[in-house]
């Protein structure tokens, strides 16, 4: 992959996002996984069953993710170097979700101004997967706000990471293991062995770029604040709450958004009516509304513009 393929790529997903009406590979790689686990899970009778299926689900997803990829580009590079470049860029286009996140946050965003906390409740929903029938407008901010950041890591600076190490392939093999610890890597009776070890790769391929993701976010806070001290308070809010978390990777982009925005992130979650507890990251200067949600999707997208640009220029090295 070149930079010219890539910026084209981060054009396409900023312009056109995730259209329902497209194929796209996630949704495939879900469909993957629902019918892998609805076909083995009869026959695993014990705890080692399940993790032997677990480890064989979570090398070999992203193992077929990457082989198809490497083969449809090199298919499509021996009828022509054009043909192949466009296979690139289609398939990096589907491992970004700029635009995707925004659509969800702004239709948040547009319920609450609207005063439509049903509405707001709806959008949010599609987003998280914590309970949202009851939630405060406060509560749903957070959630957004949330979301944003955690989404900014694994749908934006991650994949161009990947892009930029492997290409479309690797980007691809990235989205396969993030989107089996979006389905199967849970806590819960029913996922505990069998989702262990897509948890435990989705943990290891996020380290790097959760941590990227929260200085991007520092330094996006001085570009769409104007200033420095915007920048110290997100750098500091990281530095202090980014390990809180009860994920290694979460709290680092969750606690520097919250210091770029001012705001406390955290709290009292609701999963199936039943309470989690997350640790409070940042202090409360400014109290979450929906200019929250703006302010969060304006730093994501200056994320998106520098990790963009940043990628582009390492693949002209």
């Amino acid at each position: 992959m070149n930079a010219g393929t890539l910026l084209v790529a981060c054009a396409l997903d900023a312009v056109v996002g995730d259209p329902r009406w497209l194929p796209h590979p996630v949704r495939l790689m879900g469909r993957a996984i629902a019918g892998y686990e609805r076909s083995i899970r009869p026959i695993l009778s014990n705890r080692t069953c399940e993790l032997i299926a677990g480890i064989v689900l979570a090398v070999g997803l992203p193992a077929v993710s990457y082989g198809v990829a490497w083969l449809v580009v090199d298919q499509a590079s021996r009828l022509h170097e054009v043909i192949g470049q466009g296979g690139e860029v289609a398939l990096a286009f589907t491992t970004l979700a700029a635009r995707d996140l925004a659509d969800h946050a702004r239709a948040v965003r547009h319920a609450l101004v609207a005063g439509s906390l049903e509405a707001a409740r709806e959008a949010v929903s599609q987003m998280v997967g914590r309970d949202t029938a009851q939630l405060s407008e406060e509560a749903i901010v957070r959630a957004t706000v949330e979301s944003v950041a955690e989404s900014t890591a694994d749908g934006v600076v991650a994949p161009l990471l990947y892009l930029v190490l492997g290409g479309p392939p690797l980007a691809l093999a990235y989205k396969a293991v993030n989107t089996l610890d979006s389905m199967v890597g849970h806590l819960d009776d029913r996922y505990r062995h069998f989702g262990w070890a897509s948890a435990r790769m989705d943990d290891l391929v996020n380290w790097v770029p959760a941590r990227l993701t929260a200085l991007l976010i520092v330094l996006a806070a001085g570009v769409v604040g104007h200033d420095t001290s915007t920048m110290s308070q997100a750098w500091r809010i990281f530095r202090r709450d980014g390990k809180q978390h009860q994920s290694p990777n979460s709290g680092c982009p969750e606690a520097a958004m919250a210091g770029a925005l001012g705001v406390q992130l955290g709290g009292t979650n609701y999963y199936e009516g039943v309470a989690t507890e997350r640790p409070p990251l940042g202090a409360i200067s400014r109290p979450l509304t929906s200019h929250s949600i703006r302010d969060a999707l304006r730093i994501m997208w200056t994320v998106f513009l520098m990790g963009a640009l940043v990628a582009a220029g390492l693949l002209i090295l």
